[in-house]
């Protein structure tokens, strides 16, 4: 029987989740991923199939990874664009989503003081994606091509899991699709085998809370607009 105590704590992790867009270079210990990795893993997947797998990048890999990216990101070539290798978003948006994407986006930028007429300023910041917004840690998510929609389920469960696991040490993390524009660029980094897809990234370490992008908390819409009780 979980005690009230217990369930405060779990419900506090969760509540207190949020992706953070800024983080000191303190270090973490191989041991420590290795531990949260671990227990992440007890995540549920159909028939036990785990089809997840992780690279943990940091200090000079990490580092190259980024500046491979960036390069391509801040000199983007019109006669070989990078596209993402599967559809994170809607292909066509629609209402209430694309209220939803803009308003967080333009509430981040208006607190970097960044407004619609600054492309330069919005597009450097989205560049912070690839630094992993300098968190000493960066993970890369990868999924083999065999498995189909059910094991991505599995697999979000696999990485709220990560999130939850760090923020109850300490850490932070921000989940980052924006990764999947450069899967290329990913892939032959980290030679990645042809049955690999990139699936994410993620940025993990402990967060500046100097920084004004980390007051950012994201509205959620009221439980019973989502919610329906059949009795």
């Amino acid at each position: 029987m979980i005690n009230s105590e217990v369930q405060q704590i779990v419900d506090e992790v969760i509540i207190s989740r949020r992706s953070i867009r800024a983080f000191l270079p303190d270090l973490i210990s191989e041991s420590d991923i290795e531990k949260m990795l671990d227990i992440a893993q007890r995540a549920p997947s159909g028939s036990n199939t785990q089809p997840w797998k992780v690279y943990v990048l940091m200090g000079a890999r990490l580092k190259e990874l980024s500046a491979a990216i960036l390069d391509v990101h801040n000199h983007p070539s019109v006669d070989k664009p990078h596209t993402e290798e599967y559809n994170y978003y809607p292909v066509s948006w629609v209402s209430p989503y694309l209220e939803r994407r803009r308003k967080v986006g333009w509430d981040l930028y208006a607190l970097l003081g960044l407004g619609r007429e600054n492309r330069q300023g919005m597009h450097a910041q989205h560049g912070r994606n690839y630094a992993f917004f300098d968190a000493p840690v960066g993970l890369i998510f990868t999924i083999d091509r065999v498995m189909e929609q059910g094991s991505w389920l599995d697999y979000g469960m696999f990485l709220q899991n990560i999130m939850l696991a760090a923020k109850g040490r300490g850490l932070d993390t921000c989940p980052q699709a924006a990764f999947t524009q450069y899967h290329k660029i990913i892939a032959d980094q980290l030679k990645l085998p042809a049955n690999e897809m990139l699936v994410c990234g993620m940025a993990l370490g402990y967060a500046d809370h100097s920084k004004i992008e980390n007051t950012l908390v994201t509205e959620r819409q009221p439980t019973p607009q989502f919610v329906t009780f059949v009795k």
